[in-house]
């Protein structure tokens, strides 16, 4: 821990899982860790018993990139964390932090795109606040998103405390996209063919899945840290081991291409509109057949599994047909990307 706030605290890897676990979360008394906060409501509403409830701020830079805006990103990403945890996601609060000179043109666009989100999604934008700060105080926009999802149909959360040995790790998309186009805009790289952002509503998938939720015991959207983390998050707060298989993970070789010649690694770069799912056995074969008639998930497939050896740790099966460890993002490879 530094005695200052470094730009990698925002990451989503190594510094900042410190600086909630060492700092923020003792101060604050918060108790999970996952993308969603499990609220028990039993004996306060009538008919519901638990909801998921979680909260998200967008300072992405640039503000408009290929495939999307701050404006969309700050739906999906708060529908997305409610979907993962097993939720029905339903309403959403907008909180917007506002530059002084900010394009009324920008504005509009970037409250256009949110209820395109929010109809898109099926979510309902129910409450907000506005702020507008001095020039050079806020890059244009900044946004909050607080969600609120139920789980219907007797649908248990998902969380890594149900993951066993054995389970294997469903991938739904490719990886990389929204990173890679961030980072591409941001910097005036151009590819050929260019490199979309991959930001959906991933509800529409799960909502797909849910009829399997017995058989399915955690997923997770792989965000800021991306892949890599995101299975070193599940390994430890499971207690249990995960192998994956570099040959099966999917990055489209546009993505490919950007890493090498940027010299980043893909497992950590940020995705939109992926899942990672934990799922047992018997039922894999199922729960992709449900994936795969799905444009979210048409592409999904079986990454890796679940061990009881190397508790909390992650082991990548190398294309050369070695092991190694994965880690979490140590640093800062990509801020400001949501």
């Amino acid at each position: 821990m530094t005695d200052r706030i470094l730009l990698g605290h925002g990451s989503g890897g190594t510094l900042m899982h410190k600086l909630i676990r060492d700092v923020i979360a003792p101060r604050l008394g918060v108790a999970g860790f996952g993308d969603s906060a499990l609220c028990d409501l039993s004996g306060m509403i009538s008919g519901m018993n638990r909801i998921a409830f979680t909260t998200d701020s967008f300072v992405v830079s640039p503000i408009f990139f290929p495939g999307g805006n701050i404006g969309d990103l700050s739906v999906y990403g708060t529908v997305n964390d409610l979907a993962v945890a097993g939720a029905t996601p339903k309403y959403l609060s907008a909180g917007l932090i506002i530059e002084e000179g900010f394009p009324l043109a920008d504005f509009i666009s970037v409250l256009d795109s949110m209820a395109g989100a929010a109809l898109a999604a099926n979510v309902k934008v129910v409450a907000g606040d506005t702020k507008v700060v001095q020039k050079g105080s806020a890059e244009g926009i900044y946004i909050n998103t607080t969600g609120i999802g139920i789980f219907e149909h007797g649908i248990l959360p998902l969380v890594p405390s149900s993951i066993e040995p054995g389970d294997y790790i469903i991938q739904s998309a490719p990886i990389g996209l929204h990173g890679i186009s961030i980072i591409a805009q941001r910097n005036g790289i151009s590819f050929n063919p260019p490199i979309v952002s991959d930001l959906a509503p991933l509800n529409l998938l799960t909502g797909d899945m849910i009829s399997f939720a017995g058989s399915i015991a955690a997923m997770r959207d792989p965000t800021r840290g991306g892949l890599s983390t995101t299975l070193c998050e599940i390994a430890i707060e499971s207690g249990f081991g995960v192998e994956v298989h570099e040959e099966r993970i999917l990055v489209p070789p546009q993505v490919k291409g950007a890493c090498e010649l940027l010299g980043l690694d893909p497992m950590y770069v940020a995705n939109e509109g992926v899942l990672i799912a934990f799922v047992r056995r018997d039922m894999a074969t199922a729960i992709l057949s449900a994936m795969h008639g799905n444009d979210l998930g048409k592409d999904a497939l079986v990454i890796g599994e679940v061990t009881d050896s190397h508790p909390g740790r992650v082991i990548l099966h190398t294309l050369i047909g070695g092991k190694r460890i994965v880690d979490m993002l140590p640093g800062d490879m990509l801020p400001r990307i949501c």
